[in-house]
Protein backbone atom coordinates (compact mmCIF):
# COMPACT_ATOMS: atom_id res chain seq x y z
CA UNK A 1 0.00 0.00 0.00
CA UNK A 2 1.48 3.36 -1.05
CA UNK A 3 1.13 6.27 1.35
CA UNK A 4 0.81 9.37 -0.79
CA UNK A 5 -0.04 12.25 1.54
CA UNK A 6 1.39 13.76 4.70
CA UNK A 7 -1.93 13.15 6.48
CA UNK A 8 -1.80 9.44 5.57
CA UNK A 9 1.79 9.22 6.83
CA UNK A 10 0.84 10.74 10.20
CA UNK A 11 -2.27 8.53 10.43
CA UNK A 12 -0.07 5.46 9.95
CA UNK A 13 2.42 6.60 12.63
CA UNK A 14 -0.20 7.68 15.19
CA UNK A 15 -2.31 4.62 14.47
CA UNK A 16 0.33 2.36 16.00
CA UNK A 17 0.15 1.22 19.62
CA UNK A 18 2.07 3.47 22.03
CA UNK A 19 3.20 0.79 24.46
CA UNK A 20 3.64 -2.98 24.40
CA UNK A 21 3.44 -5.31 27.40
CA UNK A 22 7.09 -6.27 27.37
CA UNK A 23 9.60 -3.40 27.50
CA UNK A 24 12.33 -4.70 25.21
CA UNK A 25 14.80 -3.36 22.66
CA UNK A 26 14.40 -6.47 20.48
CA UNK A 27 11.65 -4.97 18.28
CA UNK A 28 13.75 -1.85 17.71
CA UNK A 29 16.84 -3.90 16.85
CA UNK A 30 14.90 -6.02 14.34
CA UNK A 31 13.39 -2.90 12.77
CA UNK A 32 16.68 -1.03 12.24
CA UNK A 33 18.42 -4.20 11.08
CA UNK A 34 15.84 -4.56 8.29
CA UNK A 35 16.52 -0.90 7.40
CA UNK A 36 20.28 -1.46 7.19
CA UNK A 37 21.22 -0.24 10.70
CA UNK A 38 21.37 3.48 9.80
CA UNK A 39 22.20 4.39 13.43
CA UNK A 40 25.66 2.82 13.02
CA UNK A 41 26.60 5.63 10.62
CA UNK A 42 25.86 8.37 13.16
CA UNK A 43 27.94 10.16 15.79
CA UNK A 44 25.58 10.86 18.68
CA UNK A 45 25.04 12.45 22.07
CA UNK A 46 22.31 10.73 24.14
CA UNK A 47 20.24 12.90 26.51
CA UNK A 48 17.87 11.71 29.24
CA UNK A 49 16.38 13.28 32.38
CA UNK A 50 13.01 13.94 33.99
CA UNK A 51 13.16 17.65 33.13
CA UNK A 52 15.51 19.74 31.00
CA UNK A 53 16.07 17.30 28.11
CA UNK A 54 14.70 19.60 25.41
CA UNK A 55 16.57 22.72 26.53
CA UNK A 56 19.82 20.75 26.96
CA UNK A 57 19.40 19.32 23.46
CA UNK A 58 18.87 22.85 22.09
CA UNK A 59 22.04 24.14 23.81
CA UNK A 60 24.00 21.19 22.39
CA UNK A 61 22.60 21.83 18.90
CA UNK A 62 23.69 25.49 18.96
CA UNK A 63 27.11 24.68 20.42
CA UNK A 64 27.77 22.12 17.67
CA UNK A 65 26.42 24.46 14.99
CA UNK A 66 28.84 27.16 16.21
CA UNK A 67 31.62 24.90 14.86
CA UNK A 68 30.00 24.70 11.42
CA UNK A 69 28.61 21.19 11.94
CA UNK A 70 25.37 19.85 10.48
CA UNK A 71 23.40 18.77 13.55
CA UNK A 72 20.37 16.49 13.83
CA UNK A 73 18.07 16.72 16.87
CA UNK A 74 15.46 14.18 17.93
CA UNK A 75 13.01 15.52 20.52
CA UNK A 76 9.52 14.96 21.93
CA UNK A 77 6.77 15.92 22.22
CA UNK A 78 6.40 18.49 19.45
CA UNK A 79 5.03 21.93 20.30
CA UNK A 80 3.61 23.23 17.02
CA UNK A 81 4.05 20.49 14.41
CA UNK A 82 4.97 16.79 14.40
CA UNK A 83 7.94 17.34 12.03
CA UNK A 84 9.79 19.38 14.70
CA UNK A 85 10.71 16.12 16.39
CA UNK A 86 13.20 15.32 13.61
CA UNK A 87 15.21 18.44 12.74
CA UNK A 88 18.53 19.35 11.14
CA UNK A 89 20.16 22.64 12.18
CA UNK A 90 16.83 23.62 13.70
CA UNK A 91 14.89 23.00 10.45
CA UNK A 92 12.20 20.35 10.73
CA UNK A 93 12.00 17.43 8.29
CA UNK A 94 10.02 18.30 5.12
CA UNK A 95 6.59 16.69 4.63
CA UNK A 96 7.65 14.94 1.41
CA UNK A 97 10.75 13.46 3.10
CA UNK A 98 8.59 12.15 5.93
CA UNK A 99 6.11 10.58 3.47
CA UNK A 100 8.97 8.92 1.53
CA UNK A 101 10.47 7.49 4.73
CA UNK A 102 7.10 6.20 5.97
CA UNK A 103 6.72 4.38 2.64
CA UNK A 104 10.15 2.84 3.16
CA UNK A 105 9.40 1.71 6.71
CA UNK A 106 5.82 0.53 6.02
CA UNK A 107 6.59 -2.89 4.39
CA UNK A 108 9.16 -3.67 7.10
CA UNK A 109 6.60 -2.86 9.82
CA UNK A 110 4.01 -5.11 8.16
CA UNK A 111 6.58 -7.92 7.92
CA UNK A 112 7.39 -7.58 11.64
CA UNK A 113 3.67 -7.40 12.52
CA UNK A 114 3.27 -10.86 10.99
CA UNK A 115 6.05 -12.19 13.24
CA UNK A 116 4.52 -10.62 16.39
CA UNK A 117 7.40 -8.15 16.51
CA UNK A 118 5.30 -5.19 15.37
CA UNK A 119 6.96 -1.93 16.44
CA UNK A 120 5.27 0.81 18.48
CA UNK A 121 4.63 4.39 17.37
CA UNK A 122 7.81 5.71 19.04
CA UNK A 123 9.93 2.86 17.64
CA UNK A 124 8.78 3.71 14.11
CA UNK A 125 9.48 7.44 14.54
CA UNK A 126 12.93 6.60 15.98
CA UNK A 127 13.74 4.33 13.01
CA UNK A 128 12.63 7.06 10.57
CA UNK A 129 14.87 9.54 12.41
CA UNK A 130 17.95 7.29 12.23
CA UNK A 131 17.35 6.70 8.51
CA UNK A 132 16.82 10.40 7.77
CA UNK A 133 19.90 11.57 9.70
CA UNK A 134 22.12 8.99 7.98
CA UNK A 135 20.72 9.98 4.53
CA UNK A 136 21.26 13.71 4.96
CA UNK A 137 24.68 12.97 6.49
CA UNK A 138 24.52 14.95 9.71
CA UNK A 139 27.91 15.43 11.39
CA UNK A 140 26.39 14.85 14.84
CA UNK A 141 22.96 13.94 16.18
CA UNK A 142 21.62 14.85 19.62
CA UNK A 143 19.16 12.13 20.60
CA UNK A 144 16.62 12.78 23.33
CA UNK A 145 15.21 9.76 25.16
CA UNK A 146 11.43 9.34 24.89
CA UNK A 147 10.80 7.76 28.29
CA UNK A 148 13.25 6.64 30.98
CA UNK A 149 16.33 5.35 29.19
CA UNK A 150 17.05 1.68 29.85
CA UNK A 151 14.23 0.30 27.66
CA UNK A 152 13.74 3.37 25.50
CA UNK A 153 13.90 2.67 21.77
CA UNK A 154 16.75 5.19 21.38
CA UNK A 155 18.90 3.05 23.68
CA UNK A 156 20.20 0.82 20.89
CA UNK A 157 22.86 3.46 20.21
CA UNK A 158 26.44 3.79 21.41
CA UNK A 159 26.89 7.55 21.81
CA UNK A 160 30.11 9.53 22.15
CA UNK A 161 28.75 11.15 25.34
CA UNK A 162 25.68 10.49 27.52
CA UNK A 163 23.84 13.19 29.51
CA UNK A 164 21.45 12.82 32.48
CA UNK A 165 19.95 16.25 33.19
CA UNK A 166 17.70 15.67 36.22
CA UNK A 167 15.97 12.86 38.10
CA UNK A 168 12.58 13.50 39.72
CA UNK A 169 9.30 11.63 40.22
CA UNK A 170 7.33 11.35 36.97
CA UNK A 171 5.95 8.54 34.78
CA UNK A 172 5.68 6.34 37.91
CA UNK A 173 3.52 3.82 36.03
CA UNK A 174 6.42 2.94 33.73
CA UNK A 175 9.54 3.90 35.66
CA UNK A 176 8.62 3.23 39.30
CA UNK A 177 7.58 5.38 42.24
CA UNK A 178 10.92 6.08 43.94
CA UNK A 179 13.93 8.19 43.01
CA UNK A 180 16.11 5.05 43.03
CA UNK A 181 13.87 3.16 40.58
CA UNK A 182 13.65 6.14 38.21
CA UNK A 183 17.42 6.70 38.40
CA UNK A 184 17.94 3.02 37.49
CA UNK A 185 16.07 3.64 34.21
CA UNK A 186 17.89 6.91 33.47
CA UNK A 187 21.28 5.32 34.23
CA UNK A 188 20.38 2.66 31.66
CA UNK A 189 21.73 4.92 28.90
CA UNK A 190 25.28 4.77 30.34
CA UNK A 191 27.52 2.72 28.03
CA UNK A 192 30.86 1.02 28.64
CA UNK A 193 33.75 3.52 28.85
CA UNK A 194 31.54 6.30 27.45
CA UNK A 195 31.69 9.64 29.33
CA UNK A 196 28.50 10.63 31.14
CA UNK A 197 27.61 14.14 32.30
CA UNK A 198 25.01 14.68 35.02
CA UNK A 199 23.15 17.74 36.26
CA UNK A 200 22.13 18.33 39.89
CA UNK A 201 20.75 14.97 41.03
CA UNK A 202 19.24 14.02 44.40
CA UNK A 203 21.69 11.91 46.45
CA UNK A 204 19.78 8.62 46.07
CA UNK A 205 19.65 9.11 42.27
CA UNK A 206 23.31 10.10 42.06
CA UNK A 207 24.31 6.97 44.02
CA UNK A 208 22.59 4.78 41.40
CA UNK A 209 24.26 6.66 38.53
CA UNK A 210 27.69 6.46 40.20
CA UNK A 211 27.38 2.69 40.70
CA UNK A 212 26.36 2.15 37.08
CA UNK A 213 29.14 4.39 35.75
CA UNK A 214 31.74 2.65 37.92
CA UNK A 215 30.55 -0.79 36.80
CA UNK A 216 30.83 0.21 33.13
CA UNK A 217 34.09 2.18 33.61
CA UNK A 218 32.31 5.25 32.25
CA UNK A 219 33.98 8.55 33.25
CA UNK A 220 31.42 10.55 35.26
CA UNK A 221 31.27 14.36 35.28
CA UNK A 222 29.31 15.91 38.15
CA UNK A 223 28.43 19.55 38.87
CA UNK A 224 30.64 21.34 41.40
CA UNK A 225 33.19 18.50 41.65
CA UNK A 226 34.08 18.18 37.93
CA UNK A 227 32.56 21.34 36.45
CA UNK A 228 31.65 24.42 38.50
CA UNK A 229 28.74 26.83 38.10
CA UNK A 230 28.21 30.16 39.84
CA UNK A 231 24.91 31.94 39.28
CA UNK A 232 25.63 35.64 38.54
CA UNK A 233 22.95 38.26 39.15
CA UNK A 234 21.25 39.29 35.92
CA UNK A 235 18.34 41.69 35.72
CA UNK A 236 17.32 41.30 32.08
CA UNK A 237 15.19 38.53 30.55
CA UNK A 238 17.61 35.62 30.82
CA UNK A 239 20.36 34.33 33.10
CA UNK A 240 24.09 34.90 33.61
CA UNK A 241 26.61 32.51 35.12
CA UNK A 242 30.29 31.72 35.48
CA UNK A 243 31.36 28.25 34.33
CA UNK A 244 34.65 26.51 35.12
CA UNK A 245 35.91 23.28 33.57
CA UNK A 246 39.39 21.77 33.28
CA UNK A 247 41.17 24.95 34.34
CA UNK A 248 39.24 27.35 32.08
CA UNK A 249 36.66 29.94 33.16
CA UNK A 250 33.84 31.32 30.99
CA UNK A 251 31.34 34.10 31.77
CA UNK A 252 28.12 33.28 29.94
CA UNK A 253 24.62 34.62 29.35
CA UNK A 254 21.40 32.85 28.39
CA UNK A 255 18.22 34.07 26.74
CA UNK A 256 16.16 31.49 28.61
CA UNK A 257 14.92 32.32 32.09
CA UNK A 258 15.22 30.22 35.26
CA UNK A 259 18.21 29.07 37.33
CA UNK A 260 17.51 25.52 36.08
CA UNK A 261 18.46 26.75 32.59
CA UNK A 262 21.94 27.46 33.94
CA UNK A 263 22.11 23.79 35.02
CA UNK A 264 20.89 22.65 31.57
CA UNK A 265 23.38 24.90 29.73
CA UNK A 266 26.27 23.78 31.97
CA UNK A 267 25.37 20.12 31.37
CA UNK A 268 25.30 20.72 27.61
CA UNK A 269 28.54 22.71 27.63
CA UNK A 270 30.39 20.02 29.61
CA UNK A 271 29.20 17.29 27.21
CA UNK A 272 30.17 19.49 24.25
CA UNK A 273 33.69 20.19 25.58
CA UNK A 274 34.25 16.47 26.28
CA UNK A 275 33.12 15.73 22.71
CA UNK A 276 35.38 18.47 21.30
CA UNK A 277 38.38 16.97 23.09
CA UNK A 278 37.46 13.47 21.84
CA UNK A 279 36.87 14.60 18.26
CA UNK A 280 39.78 17.02 18.05
CA UNK A 281 38.10 20.38 17.44
CA UNK A 282 38.89 23.48 19.52
CA UNK A 283 36.02 25.93 20.13
CA UNK A 284 36.80 29.49 21.25
CA UNK A 285 35.28 31.14 24.31
CA UNK A 286 33.59 33.66 22.02
CA UNK A 287 31.90 30.86 20.03
CA UNK A 288 30.64 29.20 23.23
CA UNK A 289 29.27 32.49 24.53
CA UNK A 290 27.50 33.32 21.25
CA UNK A 291 26.00 29.83 20.91
CA UNK A 292 24.53 29.67 24.42
CA UNK A 293 23.40 33.30 24.17
CA UNK A 294 21.22 32.61 21.15
CA UNK A 295 19.60 29.33 22.24
CA UNK A 296 15.83 29.30 22.56
CA UNK A 297 13.42 26.40 22.98
CA UNK A 298 9.65 26.74 22.51
CA UNK A 299 7.44 26.49 25.57
CA UNK A 300 10.17 26.95 28.19
CA UNK A 301 9.14 30.12 30.05
CA UNK A 302 8.57 31.52 26.57
CA UNK A 303 7.27 35.06 26.23
CA UNK A 304 4.38 35.09 23.71
CA UNK A 305 3.59 38.81 24.11
CA UNK A 306 5.13 41.64 26.14
CA UNK A 307 2.05 43.86 26.49
CA UNK A 308 0.26 42.25 28.18
CA UNK A 309 2.99 39.90 29.43
CA UNK A 310 1.89 36.37 28.47
CA UNK A 311 4.26 33.46 29.09
CA UNK A 312 3.93 29.72 28.43
CA UNK A 313 5.89 27.07 30.31
CA UNK A 314 5.85 23.30 29.91
CA UNK A 315 6.21 22.45 33.64
CA UNK A 316 4.27 19.18 33.99
CA UNK A 317 5.40 17.51 37.21
CA UNK A 318 6.08 18.43 40.84
CA UNK A 319 9.81 19.06 40.38
CA UNK A 320 9.22 21.43 37.44
CA UNK A 321 6.48 23.28 39.34
CA UNK A 322 8.91 23.85 42.24
CA UNK A 323 11.45 25.37 39.83
CA UNK A 324 8.68 27.55 38.40
CA UNK A 325 7.69 28.64 41.91
CA UNK A 326 11.32 29.56 42.66
CA UNK A 327 11.51 31.60 39.45
CA UNK A 328 8.28 33.47 40.28
CA UNK A 329 9.57 34.17 43.81
CA UNK A 330 12.96 35.47 42.71
CA UNK A 331 12.11 37.38 39.52
CA UNK A 332 8.39 38.22 39.60
CA UNK A 333 7.59 38.76 43.30
CA UNK A 334 6.46 42.35 42.66
CA UNK A 335 3.95 41.39 39.94
CA UNK A 336 0.46 39.94 40.11
CA UNK A 337 0.67 36.57 38.37
CA UNK A 338 -2.44 34.97 36.92
CA UNK A 339 -1.82 31.28 36.20
CA UNK A 340 -3.94 29.30 33.76
CA UNK A 341 -3.17 25.62 34.26
CA UNK A 342 -4.25 22.30 32.76
CA UNK A 343 -2.71 18.99 33.81
CA UNK A 344 -2.92 15.42 32.52
CA UNK A 345 -4.62 13.08 35.01
CA UNK A 346 -1.55 10.85 35.44
CA UNK A 347 0.56 13.78 36.71
CA UNK A 348 0.97 15.19 40.25
CA UNK A 349 -1.66 17.93 39.83
CA UNK A 350 -2.42 18.34 43.55
CA UNK A 351 1.24 19.02 44.39
CA UNK A 352 1.68 21.29 41.36
CA UNK A 353 -1.37 23.36 42.32
CA UNK A 354 -0.29 23.53 45.98
CA UNK A 355 3.22 24.70 45.01
CA UNK A 356 2.08 27.52 42.74
CA UNK A 357 -1.10 28.59 44.56
CA UNK A 358 0.88 29.07 47.79
CA UNK A 359 2.51 32.25 46.44
CA UNK A 360 0.80 35.43 47.74
CA UNK A 361 0.87 37.18 44.34
CA UNK A 362 -0.60 34.23 42.39
CA UNK A 363 -4.21 33.65 41.33
CA UNK A 364 -4.63 30.20 39.80
CA UNK A 365 -7.31 29.03 37.37
CA UNK A 366 -7.51 25.31 36.61
CA UNK A 367 -8.89 24.37 33.21
CA UNK A 368 -9.08 21.43 30.79
CA UNK A 369 -8.07 20.78 27.18
CA UNK A 370 -8.39 17.99 24.62
CA UNK A 371 -5.23 16.17 25.71
CA UNK A 372 -3.75 12.94 24.36
CA UNK A 373 -4.72 11.26 27.63
CA UNK A 374 -7.26 11.93 30.35
CA UNK A 375 -7.10 15.43 31.84
CA UNK A 376 -7.49 16.29 35.54
CA UNK A 377 -11.09 16.55 36.80
CA UNK A 378 -11.90 20.06 38.03
CA UNK A 379 -14.48 19.06 40.68
CA UNK A 380 -11.96 16.99 42.63
CA UNK A 381 -9.61 19.97 43.01
CA UNK A 382 -12.32 22.53 43.80
CA UNK A 383 -13.00 20.61 47.02
CA UNK A 384 -9.32 20.55 48.02
CA UNK A 385 -8.42 24.12 47.04
CA UNK A 386 -11.24 26.53 47.99
CA UNK A 387 -9.52 29.59 46.42
CA UNK A 388 -9.01 27.82 43.10
CA UNK A 389 -10.86 29.21 40.09
CA UNK A 390 -12.02 26.65 37.53
CA UNK A 391 -13.24 26.86 33.95
CA UNK A 392 -13.81 23.82 31.68
CA UNK A 393 -13.11 25.71 28.45
CA UNK A 394 -9.55 27.01 28.40
CA UNK A 395 -10.17 29.59 25.65
CA UNK A 396 -13.03 31.07 27.71
CA UNK A 397 -10.77 31.13 30.80
CA UNK A 398 -7.98 32.75 28.77
CA UNK A 399 -10.22 35.53 27.41
CA UNK A 400 -11.64 36.18 30.87
CA UNK A 401 -8.17 36.52 32.43
CA UNK A 402 -6.94 38.78 29.59
CA UNK A 403 -9.78 41.23 30.37
CA UNK A 404 -8.73 41.30 34.04
CA UNK A 405 -5.01 41.89 33.42
CA UNK A 406 -3.54 45.21 34.55
CA UNK A 407 -0.43 46.74 33.00
CA UNK A 408 1.99 45.17 35.49
CA UNK A 409 0.36 41.72 35.64
CA UNK A 410 1.59 38.53 34.02
CA UNK A 411 -0.42 35.64 32.62
CA UNK A 412 1.46 32.35 32.91
CA UNK A 413 0.02 29.34 31.06
CA UNK A 414 1.39 25.99 32.25
CA UNK A 415 0.77 22.42 33.48
CA UNK A 416 1.39 20.32 30.37
CA UNK A 417 3.53 20.45 27.23
CA UNK A 418 0.48 19.26 25.28
CA UNK A 419 -1.62 22.09 26.73
CA UNK A 420 0.89 24.82 25.91
CA UNK A 421 1.20 23.33 22.41
CA UNK A 422 -2.55 23.98 21.96
CA UNK A 423 -2.16 27.51 23.35
CA UNK A 424 0.83 28.27 21.11
CA UNK A 425 -1.04 27.09 18.02
CA UNK A 426 -4.07 29.18 19.05
CA UNK A 427 -1.80 32.25 19.23
CA UNK A 428 -0.33 31.53 15.80
CA UNK A 429 -3.79 31.02 14.25
CA UNK A 430 -5.45 33.98 16.00
CA UNK A 431 -2.43 36.20 15.39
Amino acid sequence: MAITTYEEALAFIHGRTQFKKSPTLDRMRYLVEKLGNPQLQLKMIHVTGTNGKGSTTAYLRDLLMSQGFKVGTYTSPFITRFNERISVNGQMIADNDLVALVNEVYPVVKELDAEDLGPTEFEIITAIMFTYFSRVKVDYAVIEVGLGGLNDSTNIITPLVSVITTVALDHARWLGDTMTKIAFHKAGIIKKQTPVVVGRLPKEALDVVRQRAQKLQAPLYEPQSDYQITNDNYHGWGEAFTYRFEGKTYRLQLQMLGSYQIDNAACALTAFLILAHKEGFVPTGRELKAALGRTTWPGRFEKLTSEPLIVIDGAHNEAASLELKKLLQTRFADMQVKILMAVLADKQADKMIANLASLPNVELTLTTFAGPREVTSLKHYQAHFPDLRTEENWQAAFLKIIKELNGDDMLLITGSLYFISDVRNYFIEEG
